[in-house]
Protein backbone atom coordinates (compact mmCIF):
# COMPACT_ATOMS: atom_id res chain seq x y z
CA UNK A 1 0.00 0.00 0.00
CA UNK A 2 2.85 2.21 0.36
CA UNK A 3 3.81 2.22 -3.30
CA UNK A 4 0.09 4.30 -3.86
CA UNK A 5 1.31 6.82 -1.35
CA UNK A 6 2.56 9.46 -3.80
CA UNK A 7 0.96 9.77 -7.46
CA UNK A 8 2.73 7.80 -9.48
CA UNK A 9 4.87 5.85 -7.09
CA UNK A 10 3.83 2.38 -8.75
CA UNK A 11 5.70 3.48 -11.54
CA UNK A 12 8.58 3.07 -9.26
CA UNK A 13 8.17 -0.02 -7.15
CA UNK A 14 6.40 -2.64 -8.62
CA UNK A 15 5.93 -4.59 -5.47
CA UNK A 16 5.01 -2.76 -1.99
CA UNK A 17 7.56 -1.93 0.32
CA UNK A 18 6.97 -4.09 3.76
CA UNK A 19 8.41 -3.24 7.06
CA UNK A 20 10.60 -3.56 8.89
CA UNK A 21 13.28 -1.69 6.93
CA UNK A 22 15.31 1.66 6.88
CA UNK A 23 15.48 3.72 4.17
CA UNK A 24 18.27 6.25 3.54
CA UNK A 25 16.28 9.30 1.36
CA UNK A 26 19.69 10.97 0.23
CA UNK A 27 20.35 13.86 -2.07
CA UNK A 28 21.16 17.54 -2.62
CA UNK A 29 19.50 20.88 -0.65
CA UNK A 30 16.83 21.66 -2.28
CA UNK A 31 16.14 18.16 -3.96
CA UNK A 32 12.54 17.84 -1.83
CA UNK A 33 14.22 15.00 0.79
CA UNK A 34 12.13 16.25 3.24
CA UNK A 35 8.87 16.67 1.42
CA UNK A 36 9.21 12.96 -0.07
CA UNK A 37 9.39 11.51 3.65
CA UNK A 38 6.12 13.53 4.80
CA UNK A 39 3.94 13.81 2.12
CA UNK A 40 4.39 10.01 1.12
CA UNK A 41 4.04 9.41 5.64
CA UNK A 42 1.36 11.69 5.43
CA UNK A 43 -0.73 10.39 2.91
CA UNK A 44 -0.05 6.66 4.10
CA UNK A 45 -1.01 7.31 7.40
CA UNK A 46 -4.28 8.69 5.84
CA UNK A 47 -4.76 5.43 4.16
CA UNK A 48 -4.21 3.45 6.52
CA UNK A 49 -5.21 5.00 9.94
CA UNK A 50 -2.06 3.94 12.04
CA UNK A 51 0.46 6.27 13.41
CA UNK A 52 3.90 8.17 12.21
CA UNK A 53 6.60 10.23 13.52
CA UNK A 54 8.43 12.41 11.84
CA UNK A 55 11.62 13.78 14.35
CA UNK A 56 13.11 17.34 12.21
CA UNK A 57 16.31 18.15 13.94
CA UNK A 58 17.10 20.95 10.92
CA UNK A 59 13.51 23.19 11.93
CA UNK A 60 11.30 23.98 14.53
CA UNK A 61 8.26 21.75 13.91
CA UNK A 62 6.25 25.33 12.71
CA UNK A 63 8.77 26.16 10.05
CA UNK A 64 8.62 22.55 8.98
CA UNK A 65 4.80 22.77 8.60
CA UNK A 66 4.67 26.06 6.81
CA UNK A 67 6.79 24.34 4.49
CA UNK A 68 4.38 21.48 3.65
CA UNK A 69 1.72 23.70 3.57
CA UNK A 70 3.33 25.99 0.70
CA UNK A 71 4.19 23.14 -1.07
CA UNK A 72 0.27 21.54 -0.81
CA UNK A 73 1.67 18.65 0.99
CA UNK A 74 -1.46 17.02 2.63
CA UNK A 75 -1.01 16.67 6.91
CA UNK A 76 -2.40 14.18 8.12
CA UNK A 77 -3.41 14.09 12.20
CA UNK A 78 -1.63 10.59 12.57
CA UNK A 79 1.49 12.31 11.94
CA UNK A 80 3.20 13.73 14.71
CA UNK A 81 6.58 15.96 14.16
CA UNK A 82 8.44 16.69 16.71
CA UNK A 83 12.23 18.57 17.10
CA UNK A 84 14.62 18.08 20.49
CA UNK A 85 12.42 21.50 22.26
CA UNK A 86 9.16 19.54 21.55
CA UNK A 87 11.54 15.98 22.71
CA UNK A 88 12.08 17.62 26.38
CA UNK A 89 8.08 18.14 26.56
CA UNK A 90 7.65 14.23 26.66
CA UNK A 91 7.01 12.73 29.90
CA UNK A 92 9.17 10.21 30.20
CA UNK A 93 12.51 9.59 32.58
CA UNK A 94 15.92 10.78 31.45
CA UNK A 95 19.13 9.81 33.42
CA UNK A 96 21.56 13.10 33.56
CA UNK A 97 23.65 11.78 31.71
CA UNK A 98 21.66 11.46 29.05
CA UNK A 99 20.23 15.13 28.53
CA UNK A 100 22.86 15.25 25.57
CA UNK A 101 22.59 11.62 24.16
CA UNK A 102 20.53 12.72 20.96
CA UNK A 103 20.93 9.16 20.04
CA UNK A 104 19.75 7.66 22.97
CA UNK A 105 16.45 10.30 23.34
CA UNK A 106 15.28 9.33 20.00
CA UNK A 107 15.59 5.27 21.22
CA UNK A 108 13.16 6.69 24.47
CA UNK A 109 10.90 8.64 22.20
CA UNK A 110 10.22 5.72 19.99
CA UNK A 111 9.84 3.47 22.89
CA UNK A 112 7.44 5.88 24.56
CA UNK A 113 5.12 6.36 20.80
CA UNK A 114 5.54 2.27 21.07
CA UNK A 115 3.99 2.34 24.41
CA UNK A 116 1.18 4.74 23.35
CA UNK A 117 -0.19 3.70 20.29
CA UNK A 118 1.15 0.16 20.36
CA UNK A 119 0.95 -1.53 16.56
CA UNK A 120 -0.47 1.22 15.30
CA UNK A 121 2.70 3.14 15.61
CA UNK A 122 4.13 1.93 11.62
CA UNK A 123 6.48 4.94 10.26
CA UNK A 124 9.46 6.88 11.31
CA UNK A 125 11.58 9.40 9.81
CA UNK A 126 14.76 11.55 11.16
CA UNK A 127 15.73 14.77 9.41
CA UNK A 128 18.55 14.45 8.94
CA UNK A 129 21.03 12.08 9.95
CA UNK A 130 23.94 14.83 9.55
CA UNK A 131 22.35 17.29 11.81
CA UNK A 132 22.44 14.15 14.26
CA UNK A 133 26.50 13.68 13.77
CA UNK A 134 26.68 17.24 14.23
CA UNK A 135 24.97 16.99 17.74
CA UNK A 136 26.98 13.87 19.16
CA UNK A 137 30.10 14.63 20.62
CA UNK A 138 31.26 10.95 19.87
CA UNK A 139 31.74 11.47 16.31
CA UNK A 140 34.70 7.98 16.78
CA UNK A 141 31.76 5.62 17.28
CA UNK A 142 28.86 6.89 16.19
CA UNK A 143 28.20 4.61 13.06
CA UNK A 144 28.64 1.99 15.36
CA UNK A 145 25.95 2.79 17.25
CA UNK A 146 23.89 3.55 14.16
CA UNK A 147 24.11 -0.26 13.43
CA UNK A 148 22.38 -0.85 17.00
CA UNK A 149 19.90 2.17 16.15
CA UNK A 150 18.72 0.86 13.16
CA UNK A 151 18.42 -2.49 14.84
CA UNK A 152 16.40 -1.47 17.09
CA UNK A 153 14.11 0.72 14.31
CA UNK A 154 13.82 -3.33 12.51
CA UNK A 155 13.10 -4.94 16.09
CA UNK A 156 10.23 -2.49 16.27
CA UNK A 157 8.92 -3.25 13.37
CA UNK A 158 9.03 0.34 12.16
CA UNK A 159 9.07 1.38 8.27
CA UNK A 160 11.82 4.23 8.67
CA UNK A 161 13.08 6.90 6.74
CA UNK A 162 16.80 8.49 7.27
CA UNK A 163 17.00 11.54 5.45
CA UNK A 164 20.74 11.87 4.58
CA UNK A 165 22.41 15.17 2.70
CA UNK A 166 24.68 14.29 -0.69
CA UNK A 167 26.33 16.10 -3.36
CA UNK A 168 24.71 15.71 -6.62
CA UNK A 169 26.46 13.35 -8.60
CA UNK A 170 27.69 11.44 -5.56
CA UNK A 171 28.10 7.99 -5.69
CA UNK A 172 26.28 5.58 -3.28
CA UNK A 173 29.58 3.83 -2.34
CA UNK A 174 30.52 7.50 -1.06
CA UNK A 175 27.84 7.18 1.50
CA UNK A 176 29.70 5.39 3.94
CA UNK A 177 28.88 2.15 6.46
CA UNK A 178 25.19 3.95 6.42
CA UNK A 179 24.59 2.46 2.67
CA UNK A 180 25.61 -0.55 3.86
CA UNK A 181 23.23 -0.85 6.90
CA UNK A 182 20.27 0.48 5.74
CA UNK A 183 17.60 -1.82 3.63
CA UNK A 184 17.16 1.13 1.37
CA UNK A 185 18.68 3.98 -0.69
CA UNK A 186 16.09 6.69 -2.47
CA UNK A 187 17.99 8.93 -3.97
CA UNK A 188 16.39 12.49 -5.06
CA UNK A 189 18.31 14.34 -7.80
CA UNK A 190 18.86 17.29 -9.41
CA UNK A 191 19.28 17.16 -13.45
CA UNK A 192 18.92 19.13 -16.45
CA UNK A 193 16.51 18.51 -19.20
CA UNK A 194 16.59 20.59 -22.13
CA UNK A 195 18.11 23.70 -20.41
CA UNK A 196 15.71 23.23 -17.69
CA UNK A 197 16.62 22.28 -13.77
CA UNK A 198 14.54 18.92 -12.83
CA UNK A 199 13.78 16.81 -9.73
CA UNK A 200 13.88 13.24 -10.13
CA UNK A 201 13.77 10.41 -8.11
CA UNK A 202 15.73 6.69 -8.15
CA UNK A 203 15.64 3.93 -5.96
CA UNK A 204 19.25 2.55 -5.73
CA UNK A 205 18.27 -0.48 -3.12
CA UNK A 206 15.44 -1.86 -1.70
CA UNK A 207 15.87 -5.21 -0.40
CA UNK A 208 12.68 -7.51 -1.34
CA UNK A 209 11.14 -5.20 -3.48
CA UNK A 210 10.77 -5.17 -7.00
CA UNK A 211 11.71 -1.73 -8.58
CA UNK A 212 12.90 0.32 -11.58
CA UNK A 213 16.64 1.65 -11.57
CA UNK A 214 15.63 4.35 -13.59
CA UNK A 215 15.70 7.90 -12.73
CA UNK A 216 11.74 9.31 -12.37
CA UNK A 217 10.84 12.95 -12.92
CA UNK A 218 9.79 14.04 -9.52
CA UNK A 219 6.70 17.11 -9.79
CA UNK A 220 5.64 19.80 -7.26
CA UNK A 221 1.95 21.03 -8.57
CA UNK A 222 -1.26 21.99 -6.56
CA UNK A 223 -2.31 18.37 -5.46
CA UNK A 224 1.50 17.97 -4.16
CA UNK A 225 3.94 15.46 -5.33
CA UNK A 226 4.07 13.25 -8.31
CA UNK A 227 6.17 11.20 -10.37
CA UNK A 228 6.01 10.93 -13.87
CA UNK A 229 8.20 8.98 -16.11
CA UNK A 230 11.60 7.89 -16.47
CA UNK A 231 13.62 11.68 -17.04
CA UNK A 232 14.21 10.12 -21.07
CA UNK A 233 10.97 9.33 -22.04
CA UNK A 234 10.30 13.07 -20.35
CA UNK A 235 13.13 14.15 -22.14
CA UNK A 236 11.79 13.42 -25.34
CA UNK A 237 8.08 14.34 -25.26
Amino acid sequence: MYRKSISGLERVFHTDIEPPKVILVTGPAGALKSTFCYASMSRYLKQTGEFGLYTTLEETVASHLRNMESLSVDISLNLQISDFTDLRDIDMVMEEEDQADYLRFLEKMIAHYRKVHGRKFALFALDSLGALYSLMADHDHMRKRMFYFFKLLREQDLLSFIIMERAIGGDSQLLGNEGFLVDGIINLGLDRIKGKLVRYLQVEKMRAVRHSVEKHLLEVSQGGLSILGPLFETAEM
